[in-house]
């Protein structure tokens, strides 16, 4: 019940704390197996309880009425086959960080150059820019989408302690031109600028990886999503992802044909940036399908629990 200002009358209490060896016992208690409880309590003094859920979630029973998920476990469930999942996914985080890495580079490059054709400082000058980097009905006036990326832009150069911008500062000015300035931009403010960026520019870089200019944009923001799981180790092998980057609407030898719901799985961020490895010419094209042929033997889950279909390992874009 709420009072009328909408705050609940009474909140639960937290739950009760309990120790590494209490923790233990409630997983034995709802089923799990535990074959050497030491080496568990080992692992939840650094990995916490509350990370390994994660990992453990698809082998909880779901509720009678089968809404929702009870705590207790399904038949089978070991705390081995938990570690395994947990083991593998970080295998994965290291391994999308390691690819994404150059695809950065080079869409930093790419994008970088093809600015600098217009304006050495095109990114400061939003009637040189897109549509959407300015008011709309004014030439040069900018948009609310420009001023934020502007004011986050300004914010990473003053902070930048890289010798280049030092080096800028002291003989040309304030200014940072644009094959320069892509250098102290992450992720997020590269994607921000690609999409603030003419048409000719998008569309440039996106026919280079064999796109169209909305699908670069997107699978730029998806990628931005996937990076920051990974560098703040994030799960990922079994989670459905908010953003779905635009794919080829057409039958692509290179993309999974499933619907929403399969594509919102990880194997379809992965295959994105499988693809951009390949196609840009960059990174080691070999690590991520071998990190995913690692996918742990364990109980009622296998590698299509990520999305990945039957025969993937044998797709062009994934075998050696």
């Amino acid at each position: 019940m709420r009072t009328d200002g909408g705050v609940p009358e009474r909140e639960r209490p937290p739950k009760v704390f309990q120790t590494y060896s209490e923790q233990v016992r409630l997983l034995q208690s709802r089923g799990m197996q535990v074959a050497d409880p030491a080496l568990a309590e080992s692992v939840l003094r650094t990995t916490n309880y509350y990370r390994l859920s994660g990992y453990w979630y698809p082998y909880r029973r779901r509720h009678l009425d089968g809404e929702g998920m009870s705590n207790t476990f399904l038949e089978g469930t070991s705390f081995d086959d938990v570690m395994a999942l947990y083991e593998f996914d970080a295998r994965l985080r290291a391994a999308v960080l390691a690819a994404l890495g150059p695809i950065e580079l080079a869409m930093r490059a790419l994008l970088g150059h093809e600015l600098g054709r217009i304006d050495p400082c095109a990114h400061l000058e939003p009637r040189l820019l897109g549509p959407t980097a300015r008011v709309q009905g004014s030439a040069a006036e900018p948009s609310l989408q420009y001023r934020r990326w502007f004011t986050r832009h300004a914010e990473d150069v003053r902070c930048s302690r890289e010798d280049f911008v030092a080096h800028h500062r002291e003989h040309y000015g304030s200014k940072l031109p644009i094959w320069a300035a892509v250098e102290v931009m992450d992720w997020g403010s590269l994607s921000a600028l690609y999409r603030l960026s003419p048409l000719k520019v998008q569309t440039v870089l996106a026919e280079s990886v064999g796109l169209s200019s909305a699908q670069l944009g997107s699978w730029l923001k998806s990628m931005n999503m996937l990076r920051n799981y990974a560098a703040h180790q994030g799960r990922m092998y079994n989670r459905v992802y908010t953003l779905v980057p635009k794919l080829p609407r057409s039958a692509h030898p290179d993309f999974p044909a499933g619907g929403e719901d399969e594509n919102a799985r990880c194997f379809t961020q992965l295959t994105v940036v499988q693809y951009l490895v390949r196609t840009l010419g960059v990174g080691k094209a070999r690590l991520l399908p071998a990190v995913l042929r690692s996918f742990p033997s364990v109980a009622r889950l296998d590698i299509t629990s990520m999305g990945a279909p039957d025969g993937w390992e044998r797709q062009s874009l994934w075998s050696s």
